[in-house]
């Protein structure tokens, strides 16, 4: 390799560096480079997804379960919050059983 190649890599993975990202290899199967690249992906915008994803492979990969309140905090993630719906249940008396 000449040296103006190693420089354009040394300078790509240090622009890299600077973004926060690091370049590494991963040995896997054939049929999971998809999945692995998009999984990359995702964790690469460190957006709310991203933050979400990583909670979800490491609990997945730990073993943990999930921690309380997270059905509460899917419904408030709902867009209905805020909406304002009364939901009204109608009074029944029920069928007659005989016994």
């Amino acid at each position: 390799m000449s040296n103006s190649q190693k420089r354009a890599i040394q300078n790509y993975r240090s622009r890299l560096g600077e973004r926060g990202l690091a370049r590494f290899e991963v040995l896997g199967l054939d049929a999971d480079r998809a999945l692995i690249r998009s999984v990359a992906r995702r964790l690469a915008e460190d957006g709310p997804e991203a933050s979400r994803l990583r909670i979800v492979v490491s609990q997945t990969i730990e073993g943990e379960s999930p921690k309380k309140g997270g059905i509460l905090a899917a419904l408030r993630r709902s867009p209905l919050v805020g909406a304002d719906i009364d939901p009204v249940r109608t009074r029944e008396a029920g069928r007659k059983l005989r016994l």
